[in-house]
């Protein structure tokens, strides 16, 4: 593959390839990646192979362009990754002893801010990729408060909190204060993920499933609308939440 990257990227190659750099391949890697989250989901072991084959092609298009610069190469890559996996398992190759997967992630971490160099919680926190999907980062930046301390006692404390936060959500639209809807609204989803990490939920697998729900349920209404002859984009509400209701009921 990697000859294969090397001339395509070569005089003699592809104009496309030749015309990339990181930046205009980056979405590219992006929907890679989520094509083989979404093969593993699916149990889809034919697709995830296609897929893997996908997610390595962007790996090996990204080196070739700093191999091109003598920035670093494919092999610099791998060997920094095996050194990583070294250093980060001292259970393994070294004289550490852990009891349970537990530990095992906590001397994960502790290494981890040891090579990076992390002097506080807050750098933890800031350490969060800003461009994970926005309900990923907060979950893990809410794990990584609840570690410094910053935890509630109980999952009714958690809910109590996001109750609040509905509250003031509410308030600021009867305001009309259309800024602090959104600064609410982004504290009232933030809560949510203290709740699933209180619940020992993952946040952002529970609301894929839900989003799965809605479309199953939807496609339940457009099927009985139809048979009743319903155009759904003029129908009443009610009618709607009739159909809706009845959708609930026949997918229990």
């Amino acid at each position: 593959m990697r000859a294969i990257m090397a001339l395509l990227r070569s005089e003699q190659g592809c104009p496309w390839d030749r015309e990339q750099d990181h930046r205009s391949i980056r979405k590219n890697f992006i929907e890679e990646t989520y094509e083989a989250v979404e093969a593993i989901d699916k149990g889809d072991m034919t697709l995830l192979r296609e897929e893997l084959g996908d997610v390595l092609l962007q790996v090996v298009f990204h080196t070739q362009m700093e191999e091109e610069t003598g920035v670093f190469t494919f092999d610099d890559v791998v060997t920094d990754l095996c050194q990583k996996l070294i250093i980060r398992h001292p259970h393994v190759f070294g004289e550490v002893e852990v009891k349970d997967s537990g530990e095992v992630l906590n001397n994960w971490e502790t290494i981890k801010n040891q090579v990076k160099g992390t002097e506080n919680f807050t750098e933890t926190l800031k350490s969060v990729p800003a461009v994970f999907p926005a309900l990923m980062r907060s979950e893990k930046i809410a794990h990584r408060a609840a570690k410094a301390g910053m935890r509630y006692p109980d999952v009714e404390g958690a809910f109590e909190d996001l109750e609040n936060e509905v509250g003031e959500l509410w308030e600021s639209i009867e305001k009309g204060d259309r800024a602090h809807m959104e600064e609410e609204l982004g504290d009232l989803l933030f809560s949510c993920t203290n709740v699933a990490e209180k619940l020992g939920l993952d946040a952002e697998q529970a609301l894929s499933r839900s989003c799965d729900k809605f479309i199953a349920r939807f496609e339940e209404v457009e099927q009985l609308a139809e048979k009743e002859g319903i155009r759904m984009e003029t129908a009443e509400l009610d009618t709607l939440n009739r159909l809706w209701k009845k959708a609930k009921e026949q997918l229990i």
